[in-house]
């Protein structure tokens, strides 16, 4: 082989390595790809500081607390009814029994809500998680429980077959880029649209929906929220 062809080689050979190089850069700082999440959703993301003054009950305002949720060695149960009262007098909202995460509410970055979710059978018609606010409706997310299926609002399976069994939800929201991304058992899952600005924040339990069974409930735990 002569010198010119020797150098093209050796030329063409760094090129090839420089290519490499920068496609394993961008896998390894990517957060998706056409196979899910590359890691766990919570890389590169920083978790905050939640204490008992961040979880807001919301209840039928006619029941005492122990009617309607208990927290058992970390493990949250969630139940409301058909027929109960909204959580405060004069709301034309259906029954609910939710906590709405304070102190973090947001208008812009990356946020995310981490939690185990647990549904027994018979729940329907009901949402179990919230990403609240939205430029022209209510929510930029709801995802609920239907024939045993968890959904984005009646829409989009996120995973079937959910009663009694316990999954990890992670909800990734990007303001900026106007997106949503639902993982389960840190699989993604799902990618949404947003529905513009608002200020937002994360709720969790059980929420009547059109078409509810009459009995509701969700048990959680190791509740989280992180942001980036």
């Amino acid at each position: 082989m002569d010198m010119k062809n020797s150098k093209m080689l050796n030329y063409y050979s760094k090129i090839r390595s420089f290519v490499l190089l920068i496609a394993l850069s961008y896998l390894n700082n990517s957060q998706y790809s056409s196979l899910g999440a590359l890691g766990a959703p919570t890389d590169g993301f920083s978790r905050v500081s939640l204490s008992s003054s961040n979880f807001k009950l919301q209840k039928p305002y006619d029941q005492p607390v122990q009617n309607r949720y208990s927290n058992n060695n970390g493990v949250e149960t969630f139940r409301v009814f058909s027929n109960d009262k909204p959580f405060q007098q004069g709301s034309p909202t259906k029954p609910r029994t939710e906590i709405r995460i304070s102190g973090y509410d947001y208008t812009s970055g990356v946020w995310q809500f981490e939690g185990n979710f647990y549904v027994p059978s018979g729940t329907n018609g009901v949402c179990i998680m919230q990403v609240f606010g939205a430029a022209n409706q209510a929510t930029t997310l709801q995802l609920r429980v239907y024939n045993g299926n968890l959904q984005v609002y009646k829409n989009q399976v996120v995973v079937s077959n959910i009663y009694n069994k316990w999954f990890k939800l992670n909800v990734i929201h990007d303001v900026g880029n106007s997106r949503v991304t639902i993982f389960i058992n840190d699989q993604q899952k799902v990618v949404v649209g947003g529905r513009g600005l608002s200020t937002f924040y994360f709720k969790y339990g059980v929420y009547a929906q059109d078409g509810s069974s009459n009995d509701m409930e969700s048990k959680w735990s190791g509740i989280k929220v992180f942001r980036r």
